[in-house]
């Protein structure tokens, strides 16, 4: 006989801030204020415990077993259990990790050091843990949803957002990063080894599925993108309603490649020049005053007669399968106008993947791995360089240093114990 589907068991495993650990083993010694503690805090954060699908909740709460958790000193590990379903919740002190060996301060640091530019090797060094652990704490961090978590921190979905396609190495195979970011957040961070439309609408489904499940009326109403062909028709596929730009940095660096066999000079008048009739458009309040078409069309005759008929008329075929784009960008105000921010993120993951070896084999968790390092991106503020690693790794924008309780923070919110 054949068997059924393996059920997968609930994870109701809780983080719960119990201040210090004095206070945590002294709670252990009295039940009812251990309970009380609990359930303050999980009130306090506007979740609920996640009971059983036949339990309406309204059941009481009582200590049901312990564990030692040997490796950390003996760390006793409680659990509770629901009176009315039998659900059974962990209660996970902050200053221990789940399924982990390492202390959190410990954790904290290394990945401090990690997202500021140091290797695993260097950072396993530095907080005597192994690069296999660290590697594993951040694919840990990459097994929880970009959007569930950024929701969770208050962000709402993005209305508009940069997506574009990073290309990488693994080993000797070029593969692509598909990345959606609004401002200096990432949303999605995904991992393809294909270059196709098919490839780039399966990674980016991932951030339309989380975002839908979030807000089901949910609804995009901008994208920027470089215009690549496969980028523009998988994102038109998921967001039908969405508007397409194209990237006005991106039109001026390709320019120059459209024009051939002229001399130096000439190209870069030229791109000034195009330059110029770009910012003109975006000083203007509408593009009826402005009249964008009839400025290209003087454009396009300007080239032929500085480059030639031959470059004046690759240019009309360019601008004419580009200009859709750049009236988006130009009708809306609140549509970005270039990928510099996303360029900014793709160039910081790559730093972090020519660091860290582990990224480097076809067997790993190539997708867990670059979420996690999203996450990191996102929670730990702008990193100028690191330095002094052997202390905390990073020296953050204006001289500020992340809290020492954001690591606590990124613990309760990748939770999987809340509903």
């Amino acid at each position: 006989m054949g068997q059924g589907a393996k059920q997968t068991r609930e994870n109701r495993t809780l983080t719960v801030d119990f201040q210090n650990e004095a206070t945590y083993f002294q709670l252990l010694d009295n039940g009812k204020a251990f309970l009380e503690c609990v359930l303050a805090f999980v009130l306090s954060l506007g979740f609920q415990l996640k009971h059983k699908a036949t339990c309406d909740g309204g059941g009481c709460l009582t200590r049901h077993s312990h564990y030692v958790r040997v490796r950390l000193g003996g760390v006793s590990i409680w659990r509770i259990q629901c009176t009315t379903c039998r659900a059974v919740f962990t209660i996970l002190p902050h200053f221990i990790l789940r399924y982990r060996q390492m202390r959190p301060e410990v954790a904290r640091d290394a990945l401090l050091a990690t997202h500021g530019g140091l290797s695993l090797e260097l950072c396993a060094v530095l907080y005597h843990i192994s690069p296999m652990a660290l590697y594993r704490l951040v694919c840990a961090l990459g097994q929880q949803s970009l959007v569930g978590v950024l929701t969770r921190c208050g962000l709402s979905l993005p209305v508009y957002f940069i997506a574009d396609e990073k290309h990488s190495r693994c080993l000797t195979d070029k593969v692509y990063l598909p990345t959606i970011v609004t401002g200096r957040v990432l949303w999605h961070l995904g991992y393809t080894t294909e270059a196709s439309a098919a490839a780039f609408m399966e990674s980016y489904q991932v951030f339309q599925r989380a975002a839908s499940q979030q807000e089901p009326s949910y609804r995009v109403r901008g994208i920027l993108t470089d215009g690549f062909d496969s980028t523009t028709k998988s994102l038109r596929t998921l967001f039908p309603g969405a508007r397409l730009g194209t990237c006005l940095r991106h039109a001026l660096l390709k320019l120059p490649k459209k024009l051939v066999a002229i001399p130096s000079p000439v190209r870069k008048a030229l791109r000034s020049q195009f330059h110029t009739l770009w910012y003109r458009a975006r000083q203007r309040k509408g593009l009826r005053v402005f009249a964008l078409g009839q400025r290209l069309r003087h454009f396009v005759n300007h080239v032929s007669t500085m480059a030639g008929a031959a470059n004046g008329e690759r240019v009309r075929r360019w601008f004419r399968d580009k200009k859709t784009g750049g009236y988006a960008v130009l009708e809306d105000p609140q549509m970005p106008v270039t990928s510099t921010l996303l360029d900014q993120a793709h160039n910081a993951v790559e730093r972090k993947l020519f660091a860290m070896k582990g990224f480097h084999h076809p067997g790993g968790s190539q997708q867990a791995f670059l979420t996690g390092l999203a996450h990191l991106y996102n929670l730990v503020p702008y990193q100028r360089r690191a330095q002094h690693a052997g202390q905390c790794g990073v020296e953050v924008e204006g001289g500020k240093v992340p809290t020492r309780d954001w690591f606590l923070n990124l613990q309760i919110l990748t939770s999987g114990g809340f509903r």
